[in-house]
């Protein structure tokens, strides 16, 4: 290749290459990282190549990555966190904005090759090349993902977006955080050329040769939909939509977005400088940075096990609604999978939702067929011999469970594993009968296991450091988060449940309507009423848990469980419980206008949980107080803009909700008293 183009310049990120055709290829290849992501050093020697280009006006420009893996995975968010604890977020932005204008400013032609993950300021960055070309991998995926961080895209990508593909197809995008694939991608215009990947730089360098006219139509809606009028009459509509969703106290960046771009005409540059005022103002809210803080609990979760698991064969004892769709979900994400039950007509209903959710998760045929062939329907139990891993998931009974537990052991492999989805019996009583304890855990997955992110892995005294590892590592390779818990009743996140759920249920049967109660803790933050949520879960399933944990807890039962069970109304699975449910959707009561919630009722809901995850961090049910706040967050949903119980305790102050408790201690019982470890924090 001929370099004399770059004669001069020594970069540690990018690798130029000036072709024969006179087309220049940017192959960036972060030095110190894995994946790239976009530092103030990487943009730095961005802008020192575009400037070389800019004087030496080659044919053209391809930028593609050097990783194997994707293109970019967007700005280096503990650069930006540095940034924001120097006060210099908006000179981060400004720099980043002017480097990628350059970049759309340069005299030739310019593509992005994208195949692989292409997020957030790798978009940005794409979308400040005249052209963009994608593999149709199914890895690639392209996204402005700004907004679960509490902010949106600074360096153009709001600019250009809704310009390049109409601002409804833009802020669909932008709000949602959603990727799109590569073909969808193309169908709004965000890509000009979808591609095999073996193909992605010679299609990309045809791209710039012949160019490419984008559609009349597409033209036309980027003019219409940004023009000052429409822009008027479409942001109030979408601030209704988001509005549905998120509350503009509790996640004010998707309100900002449509309020800069409703109000922001002119140049270019006047609406790049509104955009970083903009985003500069959000980086420096609580929102911004607990979520920015939630991003690195997620990363820690992820790094807990490494990649090495040696497993390939997974056996799931109990084809109920956990372990069949465990089963499903491990077929899924690659794993030969057996599925046992007593009878095949107990397998057969976990068989059916597995086709439904492959339906929804593998779109090509060929590879659905694939998946569902990796999951098998074992009602002998002749998987157990050949696994690397067996999950019980039966029902909570301590004898039937270690009676599986015997009949595993006797053709388990030596180097397999032994787990139990149990949701809250001590894994000290269910080791006790077992031959080889220190290959025996506790996984215990969330439902619906298809949606919720957690796995808890369960400690007991006589389990190997090294099961431990592989269990993390599994999680790891089918998309879930691990996080290690000591065994005691109720582990992390039911424990710190159960204290809410019954409080809210007590104040239900007290006659505080149902949704009242519910609005209340959607108020602090939680996705979904505690009202609600014990008839998602089950009745039967709420009351089982609570009958472990309340003497542990130290609470009672509350009124309204047994008659509603007797007349098997056990929530949504039975269209009846607290409330009405039809096709899966609730059907609340109506409230009387007039009525008046109780002052307390939100900080009686939500005290008892913060008061037994202090609780669980002093009795050393997770290792630190990050784990318990990660936990928490993606075990339940907790508020993630208020950075998890602990964060939150220590942001609002230890002492004033101490004291809070007390108050409602001596107003409602001893329930409320504070469990040890207030004065710790």
């Amino acid at each position: 290749m001929d370099y004399a183009m770059f004669d001069g310049l020594r970069f540690a990120h990018w690798k130029p290459e000036a072709r024969p055709d006179g087309i220049v290829v940017l192959v960036l290849d972060r030095a110190d990282m894995g994946v790239n992501a976009l530092a103030q050093a990487v943009l730095d020697e961005l802008q020192q190549l575009l400037e070389r280009i800019a004087i030496e006006k080659p044919k053209g420009v391809v930028i593609r990555s050097g990783k194997p893996a994707g293109f970019v995975v967007g700005a280096d968010v503990k650069e930006f966190q540095d940034f924001d604890a120097k006060g210099a977020v908006h000179d981060a932005i400004r720099r980043g904005q002017l480097v990628f204008q350059k970049l759309a400013e340069l005299p030739c032609p310019t593509v992005a090759a994208i195949h692989g993950h292409c997020m957030g300021g790798g978009t940005e960055m794409a979308l400040a090349c005249r052209y963009r070309i994608a593999s149709d991998d199914e890895s690639t995926r392209i996204g402005l993902p700004e907004v679960k961080l509490g902010i949106y895209p600074g360096w153009g990508g709001s600019v250009r977006l809704p310009r390049l593909v109409g601002a409804p197809a833009a802020f669909d995008m932008m709000l949602t955080g959603r990727a799109l694939s590569a073909k969808a991608a193309r169908n709004i215009g965000l890509v000009d050329k979808v591609v095999a990947e073996p193909m992605l730089v010679d299609a990309a360098v045809q791209l710039l040769e012949r160019g490419v006219q984008r559609p009349f139509k597409q033209r036309l809606l980027g003019d219409v939909t940004n023009s000052w009028p429409v822009r008027q009459a479409l942001a109030p509509m979408l601030v209704k939509q988001v509005a549905r969703k998120a509350r503009k106290e509790h996640y004010p960046a998707p309100y900002a977005l449509i309020e800069t771009w409703r109000r922001t005409g002119g140049t270019v540059e006047q609406r790049l400088k509104a955009e970083a005022k903009s985003v500069t103002k959000l980086a420096g809210t609580p929102t911004a940075r607990n979520l920015i803080r939630v991003f690195f609990l997620q990363e820690r979760l992820k790094g807990l096990g490494g990649k090495e698991h040696g497993i390939q064969r997974v056996h799931v004892v109990g084809a109920g609604v956990m372990g069949g769709d465990i089963a499903a979900w491990t077929a899924l994400k690659g794993f030969d999978t057996t599925l046992q039950d007593r009878e095949m007509q107990y397998v057969q209903p976990a068989l059916a939702r597995a086709d439904a959710l492959y339906a929804k998760k593998v779109k090509v045929d060929a590879k659905r067929a694939e998946t569902r062939a990796r999951l098998k329907a074992d009602v002998e139990g002749a998987g157990v011999a050949t696994a690397d891993l067996v999950i019980e998931a039966i029902t909570e009974k301590l004898d039937a469970k270690q009676a599986i537990y015997a009949k595993v052991e006797e053709t388990l492999k030596p180097d397999a594993l032994l787990v139990s989805n149990t949701s809250s019996l001590p894994l000290a009583d269910l080791r006790t009968t077992l031959k080889d304890p220190a290959r025996f855990a506790g996984l215990h997955y969330f439902n619906p296991v298809s949606l919720m992110p957690l796995v808890e892995i369960v400690r007991h005294d006589a389990m190997a450091a090294e099961t431990e590892k592989r269990l993390a590592a599994f999680c790891r390779a089918i998309g879930k988060l691990p996080v290690p818990v000591a065994g005691t009743p109720g582990f992390l996140v039911n424990r710190i449940l159960v204290p809410y759920m019954m409080e809210a249920a007590r104040a239900h049967a007290e006659g505080i309507p149902g949704p009242v109660i519910d609005r209340a803790a959607v108020r602090f933050g939680m996705p979904m009423g505690p009202i609600e949520l014990i008839d998602t879960v089950g009745l039967d399933v709420a009351a089982s848990v609570g009958e472990v944990l309340a003497p542990f807890l130290g609470l009672e039962i509350p009124q309204g469980f047994e008659q509603k069970l007797a007349a098997r109304q056990r929530g949504r699975k039975d269209g009846q419980g607290f409330y009405t449910w039809a096709e899966g959707k609730v059907r609340k009561p109506e409230v009387p206008k007039d009525y008046q919630a109780p002052e307390d009722l939100e900080d009686r809901l939500i005290l008892p949980l913060l008061n037994e995850a202090v609780a669980c961090l002093h009795d050393g049910v997770v290792a630190d107080a990050d784990l318990l706040d990660a936990g928490v967050i993606f075990g339940t949903g907790f508020a993630p803009f208020r950075g998890g119980p602990i964060q939150h305790i220590r942001s609002v102050g230890a002492p004033a909700l101490k004291a809070r408790l007390e108050q409602l201690a001596g107003r409602y019982g001893d329930r409320f008293l504070p469990r040890p470890g207030w004065d710790a924090l």
